[in-house]
């Protein structure tokens, strides 16, 4: 009798087994077969993504010796090649397409690729750099109303507190208060760079000399400076030279 009842124990034992076995081996299957696969992905994504970075690092070395060459076409064909690439090497390759926008003399592209040079990485110290370039650009000549607006929009953002460049941004901002004649915000924005803990000694040197001037009355005349220089016509071009005359044949 007890060999029958441990018969009958195995017995119930395997079939115990063998239901957990049906019930749970397709689902550990399954989690492996998921794991494997995730595997998979993620180390073919990261070949993908290695094999992006290095022919974008070599289109990027191309278009600066492209540069050193004085090839401007070349270049820029490089790094559009080297933007696509994305992450570092899409904001660097932007921001030199950006220089050669301006070695052409065309402005409003150059800071279209800065634009997209600042929304192409989340790393602050990347983005912000190419920003702030953008609102440099901005500034420049006589601003109106509506480039003044843009240029807040711009800079306020670098200006927060724990950004990189924020000094910076601080200082263009107040540079662009001055040209719209705002002295007063102007000043207290160069007077908390001046007590800032985490400004450079080149910051706060000028912005001591732009509270000075404040206080002195120059920076009042700022905005008609800037309106005077924007009315100076620009130099007409050298008329083109005459033929020489031709030599009389000796006898």
């Amino acid at each position: 009798m007890v060999d029958v009842f441990e018969q009958v124990e195995e017995d119930l034992r395997s079939e115990r087994y063998r239901r957990l076995a049906r019930t749970w081996l397709p689902i550990v299957g399954g989690l492996l077969t998921l794991a494997l696969v995730a595997a998979l992905a993620w180390w073919g994504w990261d070949s993908w993504q290695t094999a992006r970075a290095d022919k974008a690092s070599t289109a990027y070395d191309r278009g600066l010796e492209a540069l050193q060459g004085n090839n401007l076409a070349g270049a820029d064909t490089a790094f559009t090649e080297a933007a696509s690439g994305g992450g570092a090497y899409r904001v660097l390759a932007l921001s030199q397409r950006a220089e050669i926008a301006l070695q052409r003399n065309n402005k409003t592209e150059a800071i279209g690729y800065l634009d997209e040079a600042a929304k192409a990485s989340r790393d602050p110290l990347l983005s912000d750099q190419a920003a702030l370039k953008a609102a440099f650009l901005v500034m420049e000549g006589k601003m109106t109303d509506a480039q003044f607006a843009d240029l807040q929009k711009r800079l306020e953002p670098l200006a927060k507190e724990g950004r990189p460049l924020r000094a910076f941004a601080q200082e263009a901002l107040a540079m662009a208060q001055l040209q719209m004649g705002q002295t007063q915000a102007a000043r207290s924005t160069f007077v908390q760079l001046q007590l800032g803990q985490d400004v450079s000694d080149q910051v706060r040197q000028r912005a001591q000399a732009a509270v000075d001037a404040i206080d002195s009355g120059v920076a009042a005349a700022l905005p008609r400076v800037i309106d005077a220089m924007a009315a100076v016509p620009a130099p007409a071009a050298p008329p083109a030279p005459t033929a020489a005359p031709a030599a009389t044949p000796a006898p």
